[in-house]
């Protein structure tokens, strides 16, 4: 995967204060931001993220087939240095508007629907927060 601008998937279920002091330190910090919509989530991370080899349109949702629900925020992270990564994150704490549910955008979950990868993050957030609870 090519380097590209920083840029961050960004879903959630409903607009809240939160929404808009995430966003604008995301705005604060140069990065684009690319909103997700409930009507996405089947679409593969790379096509919503603009990568090269995605370029084709989704197919479309078969008739009377549900969407997946995801019930809470999450982020995707596209084109950010260790540093810059570590900047933003520490901006979102500064903002009070972290979100529980991230990752970085890489070659193994390009191919991933969106819903995949929301799978994915959540048992590893699961597992880490019954590890840390362990102790």
């Amino acid at each position: 995967m090519a380097a590209a601008r920083e840029m961050v998937l960004y879903y959630s279920p409903e607009k809240s204060d939160k929404t808009r002091l995430l966003k604008g330190a995301l705005v604060c910090m140069g990065v684009r931001i690319r909103n997700i919509g409930p009507e996405q989530v089947n679409q593969k991370v790379g096509y919503l993220a603009g990568l090269e080899g995605f370029g084709e349109e989704p197919q479309p949702q078969e008739q009377g087939e549900a969407l997946p629900v995801i019930p809470e925020e999450m982020l995707l992270l596209h084109g950010f240095s260790n540093s810059r990564l570590d900047a933003l994150l520490k901006q979102l704490r500064k903002s009070k508007a972290t979100v529980a549910l991230k990752a970085v955008l890489t070659e193994s979950n390009c191919a991933w629907s969106f819903y995949q990868l929301y799978e994915e993050i959540r048992a590893e957030h699961e597992m880490m927060a019954q590890g840390k609870s362990k102790h």
